[in-house]
């Protein structure tokens, strides 16, 4: 079923503004740009969101599951959870995970893995912005050095039951100026200068061009995700519009908010007539909420 839109948020923990503090309003235009790409998701008429993000592994992850921001000084869990029971069938390049064996959403147990920090950002964001009818989520952790190819082949074979979306979380640079927390690189500025045309041009291809090697020099967390996203939107097909929401480069790292949306018309069923994307699966279909 067809892929209708993507929002492309940063991850940084300073979003949160109980964790920001005093700081918290340097960033409030940031909070207000995710906040209008993750509104926007909903509005393109979405029943399932997919987040994808940087983590350790490229892994699907079962839900329900919870994250925590206490590693950052913040006693503060997120999570999602779903009221589907029925596994979670292994997209392309995911290595699968077993569902909960309970019928409601629970808390994960103890030594669960929790969740990356972009995912516990993106949950961060979704229960900030809820969605106004019942949503089904899935999470999609991507390797920090998974390259190209895969982040692409995995993004063309997410395969979602319904009208889904994309909620895509990763930061630009980390080496902008001299005390950067990955110090001062002068290409980082072009870098992310880039990647905010492509993702304002909704350039699929531009994305799938980023340089792993010179993408991990220049601490770039988010090349894995965007090129989820391209890989996606490629096997999707159909006309795409792309809007940057928000550019900013605060305290060394590259934050960029964009939104991506489907301009095909409609079909006779709602949805986009030149829609090219795979097959349905099983995935998604129960709608979910977001747990605190």
């Amino acid at each position: 079923m067809p892929l209708l839109a993507a929002a492309v948020c940063p991850h940084p923990p300073l979003i949160v503004p109980e964790l920001a503090g005093a700081a918290a309003p340097e960033l409030a235009e940031l909070r207000d740009a995710c906040a209008a790409a993750v509104a926007a998701l909903y509005a393109a008429g979405a029943d399932t969101v997919v987040l994808v993000g940087a983590g350790e592994r490229t892994t699907e992850l079962a839900l329900p599951r919870r994250g925590s921001f206490a590693p950052w000084g913040l006693p503060l869990t997120v999570g999602l959870a779903t009221a589907g029971v029925e596994p979670v069938p292994p997209s392309a390049g995911v290595e699968p995970v077993p569902p909960s064996a309970d019928d409601e959403p629970v808390s994960p147990s103890a030594d669960d893995e929790g969740l990356p920090l972009s995912l516990l950002v993106g949950a961060w964001l979704v229960d900030r912005t809820a969605p106004p009818t019942p949503t089904a989520w899935r999470l999609v952790s991507v390797a920090s050095d998974e390259p190209a190819d895969r982040c692409a082949t995995l993004g063309a074979g997410l395969r979602v039951d319904g009208p889904w979306a994309l909620l895509v979380l990763g930061d630009g640079s980390a080496c902008h100026g001299p005390k950067a927390p990955g110090y001062d690189d002068p290409r980082a500025g072009a870098y992310d200068e880039g990647v905010a045309r492509a993702l304002a041009d909704a350039d699929a291809d531009a994305l799938l061009g980023l340089d792993r090697g010179l993408s991990a020099r220049l601490g770039v967390a988010g090349r894995p995700a965007w090129q989820v996203l391209a890989g996606a939107v490629r096997a999707a097909g159909g006309d795409w519009h792309g809007e940057l929401r928000h550019h900013g480069v605060p305290y060394g790292v590259g934050y960029l908010v964009a939104s991506w949306t489907r301009t095909d018309p409609p079909g006779p069923d709602g949805t986009p007539v030149g829609d090219a994307g795979t097959a349905a699966g099983d995935a998604g279909t129960a709608a979910g909420g977001v747990t605190r």
